[in-house]
């Protein structure tokens, strides 16, 4: 198994980079297989989202779509991928950013009853309380 970096990622989807993309898409075609799949982590794919929301200006539904065929491929293995799952359901639906959802997710797994947050978008979900100044 291999892990796939998100700069790696990127290129792959975005083939922006002509000789980046290239090696980035042979790489994966090349060490990554339903056999032996490549291992993407959480925090890639919170990188991912934030670059293409903010780097590309990629709109929600199609980073949300695009995570969901990450998720679903055999070739790739996302790093607790239940999670990841719950998580792009939220982030379609609700406000705040990906890893935002990430983190709540995480913390209420771990036995967190809220995690408080500055940030009134996540704040809109169940998962976080807002610090009231």
């Amino acid at each position: 198994m291999i892990g796939i970096d998100t700069n790696v990622l990127v290129r792959h989807i975005v083939q922006d980079d002509q000789k980046q993309a290239r090696e980035a898409t042979r790489l994966i075609e090349s060490h990554c297989t339903a056999d032996d799949p490549g291992l993407i982590s959480l925090v890639v794919l919170c990188e991912l989202v934030w670059v293409l929301d903010c780097g590309y200006g990629y709109e929600r539904d199609t980073i949300a779509g695009l995570l969901r065929r990450l998720l679903a491929v055999s070739d790739l293995r996302i790093e607790r991928s239940e999670l990841a799952w719950q998580a792009v359901g939220l982030y379609e639906k609700g406000k705040a950013d990906f890893a935002d959802y990430v983190i709540g997710l995480s913390h209420s797994a771990q036995g967190a009853e809220i995690t408080y947050t500055f940030d009134r978008r996540a704040s809109g979900c169940k998962l976080f309380k807002l610090v009231e100044s």
